[in-house]
């Protein structure tokens, strides 16, 4: 049985930065795509960052510039460096792998969730 499990976050001053982890215990032979979703409190969950096999990536406009998503090697593993986090960046973060980006949302294996909080 696959398990995702992320390391990482927590609280943080505006401006600071965050790094979140990402790993599968097991094997996931179909994973091209991994990724990281975000869900603030009363707001629908938001696709931040994915990143394929080959190494293409795709932020959303929120995050460009100021996320990085990484993958590990040839591992099923992965990070996203958050640098110049702003209050709006508070949500708990999921991260995702999937036989591709187009089915993350559906046949994606997540993590458990971290929580990243951005205040003063």
């Amino acid at each position: 049985q696959v398990r995702v499990l992320q390391s990482g976050g927590g609280w943080v001053q505006p401006g600071g930065s965050l790094l979140l982890g990402c790993a599968a215990n097991g094997s996931i032979v179909r994973t091209k795509a991994m990724g990281w979703y975000r869900q603030a409190p009363g707001k629908e969950r938001e696709l931040v960052a994915t990143i394929t096999r080959d190494g293409n990536t795709t932020y959303s406009d929120s995050v460009k510039g100021r996320f990085t998503i990484s993958k590990i090697g040839a591992k099923s593993a992965m990070t996203l460096q958050m640098d110049s986090l702003k209050p709006e960046d508070t949500a708990m973060y999921y991260c995702n792998f999937a036989p591709s980006v187009a089915t993350m949302d559906r046949l994606g294996s997540w993590g458990q969730g971290t929580q990243v909080n951005v205040s003063s």
